[in-house]
């Protein structure tokens, strides 16, 4: 605890077929009836990941064995604020039981609301688990680039790629071209077909925002704005961020997530190392929603990029 603040770990335990365990607060307790995420504080000396061991053992009795830290966020109740660093936990020895008079639940976390009403501070996580961990980037060039773009981003999508975002600012007939958007139209057709959404790069038109599933906000355009654009329900909001000044900002303006880089060397800048991992964690701390690791990311770096607090990847090569 510290500055009058609790400090609160809490876990997402999620099964391999995307089911999540929810706990109902029993009697006696505040918010009593309330369902919430398995957690507890930490006490002096403990680590989020110990304290977390800890809590899950004492409340429903498993042991941990696979878990990683993901996004820390402050929720202030009428009588109490709390920091709680939700982490994720996909591995563990024995069964989820009640140890502690309070009912458990496995629900899907899109229909979570369905076991009756949800802490408050347990609402963001359950939206936040809607993004998928990869994010591509289109790379397009222009005209004659896009039929052997569209053969990549058919073989993404047909791995599994749920989120892309069309970044050209370099489209040699500009950024706001009659080409582009003809291109942008068949990518977002492309996508929805796949159940995958588009987000469109603030380089690009407003009007394409709205055509597409929301828009992703360079860092300089997302400085200019005190809170997020007005979009249709339902469309996203990601900012690309270099520090944690901006993803401070990204939070307090309402985005849905940060993109925060470059975390190591790329192609196109070599010789220039990044900020590296220690300096995610840093850019990362007490961010208040998912943040993707981008610079020098593939396939091959999504489990140490979760390692370190990531929500997952964003990158041009290896994901499109």
């Amino acid at each position: 605890m510290s500055d009058g603040i609790i400090d609160v770990a809490a876990g997402l335990i999620l099964r391999p077929d995307g089911q999540l365990l929810l706990g109902q607060r029993p009697e006696g307790k505040p918010w009593a009836g309330w369902w919430e995420l398995p957690g507890g504080k930490l006490e002096p000396g403990e680590t989020v990941l110990q304290a977390l061991a800890r809590e899950l053992q004492e409340e429903i009795g498993i042991e941990v064995t696979q878990a990683v830290p993901w996004v820390t966020y402050v929720h202030a109740y009428p009588h109490t604020t709390v920091r709680l660093a939700f982490c994720q936990v996909t591995g563990w020895k024995g069964e989820p039981r009640s140890l502690e008079n309070q009912r458990l639940e496995w629900v899907n976390p899109a229909e979570a609301s369905s076991v009756g009403d949800l802490l408050p501070a347990t609402l963001p996580p359950l939206r936040w688990l809607q993004l998928p961990n990869t994010y591509g980037i289109t790379s397009i060039g222009g005209r004659a680039g896009l039929p052997a773009f569209l053969e990549r981003l058919e073989r993404a999508l047909a791995r599994g790629l749920k989120l892309i975002q069309v970044r050209e600012p370099d489209w040699p007939d500009g950024p706001g071209a009659t080409s582009l958007r003809d291109a942008v139209q068949t990518i977002v057709k492309l996508c929805h077909a796949a159940g995958a959404r588009v987000l469109i790069n603030s380089a690009h038109p407003a009007a394409w925002w709205r055509q597409a599933d929301g828009v992703h906000l360079r860092t300089n355009d997302a400085a200019a704005l005190h809170t997020r654009p007005e979009l249709p329900e339902g469309a996203l909001v990601g900012v690309s961020a270099h520090d944690n000044a901006q993803i401070v900002h990204a939070r307090e303006m309402g985005a849905d997530f940060a993109v925060l880089g470059a975390v190591l060397e790329t192609p196109s800048h070599p010789g220039q190392p990044g900020m590296g991992w220690d300096g995610f964690v840093a850019g990362n701390r007490d961010a208040g929603l998912p943040v993707y690791a981008l610079g020098g990311q593939s396939g091959d770096t999504l489990d140490e990029a979760r390692r370190h607090g990531a929500h997952g990847i964003a990158g041009i090569r290896g994901l499109i």
